[in-house]
């Protein structure tokens, strides 16, 4: 691992199209890009025994937390030839179809960004101790589980 500054990924509320577009359109100066991937994780509406999810309310350790998400992007770099990766995720109220986690990755190559974006997803589903409260539209919750 290397000694690089551990970055802030978290937000609060929801991650705007705004940003996102931004986010992208800042890497039109980086030529030796070939291919860029992203990841979007949106809140459901989920119908749980008769209860409509309305929003996710979300909470982490946050040191804990940035920590893992800095070992994720180290090993995503060893085990992939990526120019770039960001990561992006909510704290507090995301209202149902709002955006809640925001990875972006490039490579000079497409097959790249396509195996390090899921490598990357699915680590960030297991080892980061992020927690989404589902409230309910009649304004009762339940701890989500990640599935």
């Amino acid at each position: 691992m290397s000694d690089k500054k551990l970055k802030t990924v978290f937000k609060e509320g929801a991650i705007s199209s705004e940003f996102i577009g931004e986010a992208i359109a800042k890497h039109q100066t980086k030529t030796s890009i070939g291919a860029h991937n992203i990841f979007l994780g949106q809140v459901r509406a989920d119908v749980i025994n008769g209860k409509t999810v309305s929003a996710i309310e979300y909470t982490a350790y946050e040191d804990m937390a940035n920590q893992k998400f800095h070992e994720i992007r180290e090993v995503a770099f060893e085990k992939f030839e990526l120019t770039c990766m960001h990561i992006y995720h909510s704290l507090g109220v995301v209202k149902a179809g709002e955006i809640c986690l925001f990875v972006f990755v490039s490579s000079p190559r497409r097959k790249v960004v396509f195996d390090a974006l899921e490598f990357i997803v699915e680590e960030i589903k297991a080892n980061v101790p992020v927690f989404g409260k589902e409230i309910f539209e009649d304004d009762t919750h339940q701890w989500k589980k990640n599935t």
